[in-house]
């Protein structure tokens, strides 16, 4: 018998939550955005089933776009922070990559670069995030350069990210649009700025491409109610089983530190799932998980391989029971921040050890 501890992927929540972009920005392309291992959720699986529902893919690196052409995805591919080398430009266009530039050693690469047929090019514009991109003084350059180099299959999609897009009332994101319209809407070429907050939240930033990223893995962006947001499904459910159960006595403590003291008789389960596992050992005691549909909480520190959670008031609670940690019943998002962290990192930290098993809801 395996382990329980599992993260169970639903495809059919995929779909939803992509079809909900689509239906928000129906006159544009979408770009799926798959690095750091589709956030958590295995990036050849989840490349291997939006593919044939998108029009293009994006990950961080060269490394992770290859991955995903080793294991056949032919879907094209964008680095979103472009070659780190300038070696990595010609691998690029060897695999029909398509390359972002963002200053100007990248582009002085591309410019020098040898390949062996002309690659996608897309041109990083700084709206103010101040992260990554050309200064909006070199914008118009660089695209100039880039039209002139003879590297480019075609003009170079303009592009920006925003910084506050997930923060609904903040003045950062009309801003950075009409910073990013002033500066593009005179050179020839498809745009993008929607990532995930923007296609859910900010019609005026979806273009000719939105790219998101978290709300296709059904998880929402933003810290308040959002009516769009709220009907997104999520794709991973963390899931365990309860393994071991004692009654202890008013007093008696549990787990290490004995941080956690009963102030009543208390039955306890320990399930199998711990910050080995990408469970935050952050996560205080009262963190939520839930036991056969029912909520509990966490009682004590997160160990490697374990954690205790207090089940004194579900009566007929079993060995084997199973074990919600995250995901459909309980947002990863209302732990994370009983971790004090966000349901991104969550999600991204979730480690192999930790099984993928497709589900289909």
């Amino acid at each position: 018998m395996a382990r329980p501890c599992e993260a169970r992927l639903d495809l059919s929540a995929l779909r939803h939550n992509l079809a909900l972009a689509r239906r928000l920005a129906p006159r544009s392309r979408l770009m799926a955005v798959v690095k750091a291992n589709a956030y958590g959720h295995g990036a050849t699986t989840m490349a291997g089933a939006l593919e044939p529902l998108v029009d293009a893919l994006a990950v961080a690196c060269l490394e992770e776009a290859l991955e995903l052409r080793d294991a056949g995805i032919h879907a094209p591919i964008l680095l979103l922070q472009g070659a780190f080398h300038p070696d990595e430009i010609p691998l690029a266009a060897q695999h029909r990559l398509w390359l972002t530039v963002e200053n100007a050693t990248q582009l002085a690469w591309l410019e020098r670069a040898t390949l062996p047929e002309p690659l996608h090019c897309w041109l990083k514009v700084d709206t103010g995030m101040h992260r990554l991109g050309a200064a909006p003084e070199r914008v118009a350059e660089f695209h100039q350069r880039l039209l002139a180099c003879g590297k480019l299959a075609g003009p170079p999609v303009l592009t920006t990210h925003f910084a506050c897009a997930d923060q609904l009332d903040h003045p950062a994101t009309p801003q950075q649009i009409a910073r990013f319209e002033e500066l593009t809407h005179a050179l020839p070429g498809a745009r993008s700025a929607a990532n995930s907050p923007a296609t859910l939240a900010w019609p005026d930033s979806h273009y000719d491409w939105i790219r998101p990223g978290f709300m296709l893995w059904g998880n929402s962006p933003f810290a308040v109610p959002h009516a769009e947001a709220d009907t997104l499904r999520p794709v991973m459910t963390l899931v365990s089983q309860v393994t071991s159960l004692r009654d202890i006595e008013p007093g008696e403590a549990v787990g290490y530190g004995a941080t956690w003291q009963a102030t009543r008789s208390s039955r306890i389960a320990t399930v199998t799932v711990g910050y080995g596992d990408g469970y935050p050992r952050s996560a205080g005691s009262g963190t939520p998980v839930l036991v056969n549909g029912h909520r509990a909480s966490l009682a004590g520190r997160v160990s490697m391989d374990m954690i205790s959670i207090d089940v004194t008031d579900l009566p007929g609670v079993a060995l084997g029971d199973p074990v919600v940690l995250w995901g459909d019943g309980l947002p990863v998002a209302e732990v994370a921040e009983k971790a004090h962290t966000i349901g991104y990192e969550l999600l991204t930290r979730m480690p192999a050890r930790v099984p993928r098993r497709v589900v289909i809801g």
